[in-house]
């Protein structure tokens, strides 16, 4: 029983990294498109006489929202922590400490005293000025936010104070507290249209906001991953270990209500593993890094080889295995222990075990979910993944008379695994396509491609028809009717693809496939192309000829602006509004196209260097709009200010021929 107090003495210490995974999952449940920011802070420097200062930090917090206090024990929450990086010409004298009051209960959870703020908190620390020319004083504050209902993650601000100067009094200014404000550095990018640039946030949120695109992307990474879970069940390292498991707990227990109960419990458990590796991933990453791997090339290139990888795996060249050593490990501990616990290791046992299957999958899986920059995709992801695996388990528990009516193992898991493989290709093709866009390496256009596809689908066809074989496949004496028609799909789909090397829209795979402008010969006639690339040129020559704008924050990896692209601009009635009532304006935000000159802009206290024309749209779309995912339309006057609330992903062509006539209606009305 020695290991099982070390276990428990395991979680007592984890107790607030699973809090901070749990806050990270239900955090980022609750953030939409916009950026909530429930804690503003703000720093001043007072006089206490010519060399003696205070810094008072001052958090002003929404309503409804809280802000933990100093030096919170270990084992709770984050506390709110205050760094100095670097200072010159002062000293610190003394620690920081609150000036008002923190509210403090006990946490039955953590099992200590928790203390927090709500609505606003002072901070002071003290100084003495050693070199009034050379004084500086920079660093951070790192803090966490909470409501009743979720918590974001922990956050930091930066800090900066330095040029003190004499304060001089006047006939028209007094100053009572004899303050010094730090240097505040208002975001502004340098260059001549500083009026377009103006922020909107109030407006938007005014005339309200319309965020459809998030929880669409999460419901298809729920499906995804599924879907996942489902081709792992039929693969030969998880089929056949069905009966032999739900026999374990028949047999394990003469009470068939308590087998049931364990069988339930089990598959539960395999949900909470798989969800934990998905929160992980968030976790390591971090919710910004998300995003930028969903474009970056180095990424993207290793995504493409790892997936190459998978599916050479898949055909039969190598396995993927965990030591076995790890495995025998666990499954003792499942048969020297009892109860919860026991069952938990099965599970891992399970997990473990079935890895040289599921593993190419379960990478797949979370590949496509992180590379879709959504911070709860992974956790989605692992989630549908583990619900479809578990769920035979269970129901196999409930109803053992049905494992009779299983069809044996045999060569057809082998098969599964092979068809498995040929997709892993496919799909690898799409994380090279990304990098491709991002880089303008122009080596994998469209047709190109496509050609590609057309032919890993043919060659699916031919295998599923026996005319290809692998040295570890049984042998196929007659094809059956399921082969037969999944043979007919996958040359269906490849002839389906054909028309798209002349220019074919192609609307049911646009979402993988590089866009058409990439293709160098194309008789389609129906794509909307942006007539500018540049905020600031296609705002000028907008208000020159006195039309409406329509601003698309796009990326070369953003799947659901290529479904938004190819199933909606494409229609009669929205091309003929885009292109005859509006300036579109495309701004990649992926664009890793160098600027001619970087621009150093302050965003939330510190410095930042903008180097590509993605970085410039991005930091453009958050400072101006307040939001920072893909697909984002927002329809502009000639000022820069909205005329109808903001669009994202939502393919009903009639809500958006209605977003367009709105911002139509309004600007006509505002002319007027």
């Amino acid at each position: 029983m020695h290991w099982i107090k070390r276990i428990t003495l395991y979680f007592k210490q984890m107790k607030s990294k699973l809090f901070f995974l749990i806050v990270l999952l239900l955090s980022v449940f609750s953030l939409q498109a916009q950026i909530l920011e429930p804690v503003k802070w703000n720093t001043q420097l007072k006089n206490e006489d010519n060399n003696n200062k205070e810094i008072i930090f001052h958090a002003k917090i929404e309503n409804g929202w809280h802000l933990y206090g100093l030096n919170i024990p270990e084992g709770g929450p984050r506390s709110t922590r205050f760094v100095f990086e670097k200072i010159q010409g002062a000293i610190l004298s003394g620690n920081i400490h609150a000036l008002n009051e923190a509210t403090t209960e006990y946490s039955p959870l953590f099992e200590l005293k928790l203390s927090w703020y709500s609505k606003s908190a002072d901070f002071s620390q003290k100084i003495e000025i050693t070199d009034p020319k050379q004084f500086s004083i920079s660093g951070y504050i790192e803090y966490q936010a909470c409501n009743d209902l979720t918590c974001l993650p922990p956050t930091k601000y930066e800090f900066q104070l330095g040029n003190i100067t004499e304060i001089e009094e006047s006939n028209n200014t007094t100053n009572t507290d004899n303050e010094m404000r730090m240097n505040v550095f208002t975001p502004k990018v340098k260059n001549n249209h500083t009026d377009f640039w103006t922020p909107v946030i109030n407006e938007m949120n005014n005339i309200g906001e319309n965020s459809v695109g998030t929880q669409t992307s999460l419901w298809f990474i729920f499906i995804s991953g599924f879907i996942g879970g489902l081709l792992a069940l039929l693969t030969p390292c998880v089929w056949p270990m069905i009966p032999m498991t739900v026999s374990f707990f028949l047999k394990k227990s003469q009470n068939r209500k308590r087998s049931i109960i364990d069988a339930l419990i089990y598959g539960l458990s395999i949900i909470i593993i798989y969800l934990i590796l998905g929160l992980a991933v968030t976790a390591i990453f971090g919710a910004s890094a998300l995003n930028d791997l969903s474009t970056n090339a180095v990424f993207n290139i290793l995504f493409f080889a790892l997936l190459v990888l998978f599916a050479v795996s898949f055909f039969g060249a190598f396995d993927i295995t965990l030591p076995s050593s790890w495995t025998t490990k666990l499954d003792n501990k499942a048969e020297t222990t009892t109860g919860l616990i026991s069952i938990f290791f099965m599970a891992f046992t399970l997990v473990l075990v079935s890895f040289s299957c599921t593993g190419p999958i379960i990478g797949t899986l979370l590949v496509q979910a992180a590379s879709l920059g959504d911070t709860t995709g992974p956790a989605m992801g692992m989630f549908g993944f583990a619900l479809a695996l578990s769920i035979p388990f269970s129901l196999f528990a409930i109803f053992p008379s049905w494992m009779k009516q299983m069809p044996k193992s045999g060569g057809w898991l082998n098969s599964v695994k092979v068809v498995l493989g040929f997709l892993e290709l496919a799909l690898a093709l799409k994380f090279l396509s990304v990098a491709d866009l991002a880089y303008g390496w122009h080596i994998l256009d469209r047709e190109v491609f496509l050609v590609l596809w057309i032919v890993i689908f043919t060659f699916l066809g031919l295998y599923l028809l026996g005319k290809i074989t692998f040295s570890h496949d049984s042998e196929i004496r007659h094809i059956s009717v399921l082969r037969l028609f999944l043979a007919l799909i996958s040359f269906s789909f490849s002839l389906y693809m054909v028309p798209g090397l002349w220019g074919a829209p192609l609307k049911a795979i646009s979402a993988f496939t590089p866009p058409l402008h990439t293709q160098d010969f194309s008789l389609f006639d129906g794509e909307v192309k942006a007539q500018f690339t540049d905020y600031d040129e296609g705002m000028d020559f907008a208000a020159k000829e006195k039309k409406p704008v329509l601003i698309d924050f796009s990326g070369y990896g953003c799947v659901n602006c290529r479904k938004m692209e190819a199933s909606v601009w494409t229609a009669p009635q929205v091309r003929q509004l885009i292109e005859n009532d509006y300036v579109l304006i495309t701004l990649m935000v992926d664009d890793k196209s160098s600027l001619p000159e970087p621009i150093e802009i302050t965003e939330n206290g510190k410095k930042v260097t903008l180097k590509t024309y993605g970085d410039k749209w991005s930091y453009l779309q958050r400072y101006k709009f307040g939001a920072n995912a893909q697909p984002y339309y927002v329809l502009l006057d000639n000022k820069g200010y909205p005329l109808a609330p903001s669009y994202s992903y939502n393919e009903n062509v009639n809500k958006f021929v209605s977003f367009l006539e709105t911002g139509l209606k309004n600007y006509k009305e505002n002319k007027k």
